[in-house]
């Protein structure tokens, strides 16, 4: 029964989202590697070259948007986002699982409601461009896009992985 158990945890879908996981803070990575290299262009134009790039600023601006987003979803998947944990810690069981209920349900409600708001404002905005990037401002909303959608995806995996161990719980209780 137990190596059932294990082999649920270790899914494909889980496999996927580890990927997903480890890819978006690639992504985060590289890109807070950029911010720096942008950082650094921008003092060395400013008090070297004495001509200060005016680009950086619309660029970081992007950069810092994606690499909070992306991290914010990965939060969601590792577990280690920010929660009160006094009554759940002294709650029972049932209860526990409840209150995981509610918290994963919710949460995916509120990446499904950022993605497709955030499509709608990538789509609103797409004709504008970003001043001195020259890119179409829409831009802006597709890691809050990409950051709904992942923590819809991550949310889901953590109701499956609730459903089984509650199903687990109901199992030993017949025996």
């Amino acid at each position: 029964m137990f190596e059932q158990a294990d082999a649920l945890k270790r899914s494909r879908y889980d496999r996927f989202l580890d990927y997903l996981s480890q890819l978006s803070l690639l992504v985060a990575g590289i890109a807070l590697v950029v911010l720096t290299l942008t950082f650094g262009w921008l003092v060395f134009g400013r008090y070297v070259l004495n001509s200060t790039p005016t680009w950086v600023e619309q660029l970081s601006l992007l950069l810092v948007v994606l690499i909070a987003f992306l991290g914010a979803s990965v939060g969601i998947h590792k577990n280690t986002h920010l929660g009160v944990s006094f009554f759940y810690d002294r709650s029972p069981f049932w209860l526990q699982q409840l209150f995981q209920l509610i918290s994963q349900l919710s949460l995916a409600i509120f990446g499904c409601v950022m993605m497709v708001n955030s499509y709608q404002l990538m789509l609103f905005k797409w004709g504008s461009d970003i001043p001195l990037l020259g890119v179409p401002e829409g831009i802006r909303a597709i890691p809050i896009m990409l950051c709904g959608g992942l923590v819809l995806l991550y949310s889901i995996g953590h109701l499956i992985h609730l459903f089984h161990r509650v199903k687990a719980a109901l199992m030993r209780l017949r025996y």
